[in-house]
């Protein structure tokens, strides 16, 4: 049974595409760019379900027609219209380059003191500044600059990340 904790979201599953069971996707991160995949996640009915690619192709940087293995015909495609996507971390993890949505759920630790920060619930990239939204031990929700210069190491094992929080932003 495939866990929460192995997979990271990536976009979701459009509307049925043709007669052959084909269906768009709708991907909100490059992983498809830098790692070769033979699957995909889909969340059915609250479990998560390995579906095998027959084939895929991208018809804009954010949307690919999906063929799965045993998906044939219209109606089971419709079945998957609305469903979440989501990648294997293992697959992404042996690449050097992890997206924001893969890192998604790391715990943040201050290399100050060496305490963890909370969670990352999200990373907000729509403005030039890149911000990580946090929850605290406390259940605080908090953003922090998510600045090359103050991530000090990435572990993907562990799910860490080592964080030089700058001076004073926790106690804002």
């Amino acid at each position: 049974m495939i866990r929460e904790e192995e997979v990271y979201k990536i976009g979701r599953i459009g509307k049925a595409h043709g007669v052959r069971g084909e269906v768009t996707m709708q991907v909100e991160d490059d992983v498809f760019d830098r790692v070769d995949a033979d699957y995909v996640v889909l969340r059915i009915d609250g479990i998560l379900v390995p579906f095998f690619f027959e084939e895929y192709r991208f018809r804009t940087d954010t949307t690919a027609l999906v063929k799965f293995c045993d998906i044939d015909d219209m109606e089971h495609a419709r079945g998957l219209t609305g469903c979440d996507v989501f990648f294997p971390r293992e697959l992404a993890d042996g690449d050097d380059q992890l997206s924001w949505a893969a890192i998604i759920g790391y715990q943040l630790y201050d290399t100050h003191d060496g305490r963890c920060i909370g969670s990352l619930t999200g990373v907000d990239d729509t403005t030039a500044n890149i911000l990580f939204n946090v929850e605290t031990a406390d259940g605080r929700d908090i953003l922090l600059p998510a600045a090359e210069d103050l991530i000090e190491h990435i572990d993907s094992d562990a799910h860490r990340i080592d964080y030089r929080v700058p001076e004073g932003l926790l106690e804002m």
